[in-house]
């Protein structure tokens, strides 16, 4: 017994286990420029999702359109109805660019030596916020997107449009705000399922491959530790009785997910394997053990968006628990 207990507890000691204050970290005065820099760009997820929330698409009219080739009204009506559309699926691109440097500069800050992730996330806790609140975003506005079919639908008829144009050397005014440059960029973002977890996926790895004389373990475990702390926080009654609202166990599941898929699609072998330094089995068994309709769509992004879930490597019980 006394054997088995000093198993457990070093399994315990193995993972980061701290109180990460997601509702009340306040920047330090050397987080401060960092954490302004970040905040200047997080300011407009929330509209952003909201956007997104109410995109309805130019189904209808497109519809039309298509059905009646020689009907210039309608023709005219479902390109009226998609250029504005066309523009605001530019900006929810041109905030993933932004998104995509904002994560640059934290993980520059959150893996630096002389001190390691674990450090790094305990004393800059608001960084470290700001790290969770730009996953939260990410897989809520994929979670919109991937429900929403009319995002590329609209997009494809744009591009349809603009083609058929271009052979008859007529100039849209438009291609003024999506010239065709733009329109390949955002024709490759919008074919990911989950495009802005594909955008922190590249920002991640392009932060390894720029930073060649910080080990890739000074990023992989900034990640891991982060979920780390996400499932202790989560499964240990002391520091969840510390959160003030039920909000907030949301987002630190959402936040687990994130890092975990973020960390899947980084590490080498990902996040499934026996040598990966996320306990894999306690996030799951932490999620499995809310309420099914609260993290139902966690759970399918953790088996439908990661990279390694399928690999001969992960154990049976680890995939029959997504199942």
């Amino acid at each position: 017994m006394g054997n088995l207990l000093k198993v457990l507890t070093r399994e315990i000691e193995n993972y980061p286990h701290f109180f990460l204050d997601f509702e009340n970290a306040q920047p330090t005065d050397g987080e401060q420029e960092v954490w302004n820099q970040i905040s200047a760009v997080l300011q407009d997820s929330e509209s952003m999702l909201a956007d997104l929330q109410a995109y309805k698409g130019a189904g209808q009219e497109i519809r039309d359109a298509i059905q009646n080739p020689n009907d210039i009204q309608l023709q005219e009506k479902a390109w009226n109805s998609v250029c504005p559309l066309v523009v605001r699926l530019k900006r929810f691109y041109e905030f993933s660019l932004r998104l995509e440097k904002a994560l640059q500069s934290l993980l520059e800050s959150l893996t630096c030596p002389p001190y390691t992730p674990t450090q790094h996330l305990e004393r800059e806790q608001a960084l470290a916020k700001e790290f969770a609140e730009i996953l939260h975003f990410t897989l809520r506005f994929d979670e919109l997107k991937m429900r929403n079919p009319a995002i590329q639908n609209d997009f494809s008829y744009y591009r349809r449009t603009i083609s058929r144009n271009r052979i008859n050397n007529m100039h849209l005014d438009i291609e003024n705000e999506v010239n065709n440059e733009m329109a390949n960029r955002m024709s490759l973002f919008y074919a990911e399922a989950t495009p802005m977890l594909k955008t922190l996926s590249n920002a991640t790895t392009h932060f390894v491959s720029e930073n060649k004389t910080l080990p890739i373990e000074n990023t992989t475990d900034c990640l891991s530790t982060m979920a780390s702390v996400c499932k202790v926080m989560l499964e240990t009654p002391e520091y969840r009785s510390r959160f003030t609202s039920e909000e907030t166990l949301m987002f630190c599941m959402r936040v687990m997910v994130g890092v975990i898929i973020l960390y899947d699609h980084v590490h080498p072998v990902g996040a499934f394997s026996k040598t990966s330094k996320i306990d894999m089995k306690g996030c799951i068994k932490v999620l499995k053990e809310q309420p099914p309709d609260t993290v139902e769509g966690l759970l399918n992004a953790l088996r439908f968006t990661t990279k390694h879930l399928n690999d001969e490597s992960t154990s049976k019980q680890i995939r029959a628990m997504l199942q």
